[in-house]
């Protein structure tokens, strides 16, 4: 499959890119107990937000505020970021947000599994 999404330029993201992940971001948060990964379009296109997360990993521009805000008040551990001020570049948090995904869909697969194993033995007993 070839990426829909526009390539990094010399480790900087064009704005759309940028607004790209702010919605994916956005996706996350509202993300309850949906089974399956929350989706973004692009030009037409349907994508799952860790396909955007995925695309901005080498991604060297600074976060904006309201962005980080976001994405270390899921973090278990306090941010220290080791740019000047602390600043934290969208490569950091598109890391942190595609681990979180892999979480959310391994703990949403698991709750899965293991409502099916539960179901297995009633169903059994009832034959």
């Amino acid at each position: 499959m070839t990426n829909v999404l526009p390539p990094l330029h010399q480790g900087h993201a064009p704005i759309t890119l940028q607004e790209l992940f702010r919605e994916a971001l956005y996706a996350f948060e509202e993300w309850d107990t949906e089974l399956t990964e929350p989706i973004v379009t692009f030009e037409g296109k349907i994508l799952p937000i860790s396909a955007v997360f995925e695309s901005m990993r080498d991604c060297t521009d600074i976060v904006p505020n309201v962005i980080v805000g976001a994405v270390t008040e899921r973090l278990t551990k306090p941010w220290e970021g080791e740019g000047p001020l602390d600043q934290m570049t969208f490569s950091t948090a598109a890391r942190v947000m595609g681990v979180l995904v892999r979480k959310r869909l391994f703990a949403n697969g698991g709750a899965i599994a293991a409502s099916a194993s539960n179901s297995e033995p009633a169903e059994l007993s009832g034959k």
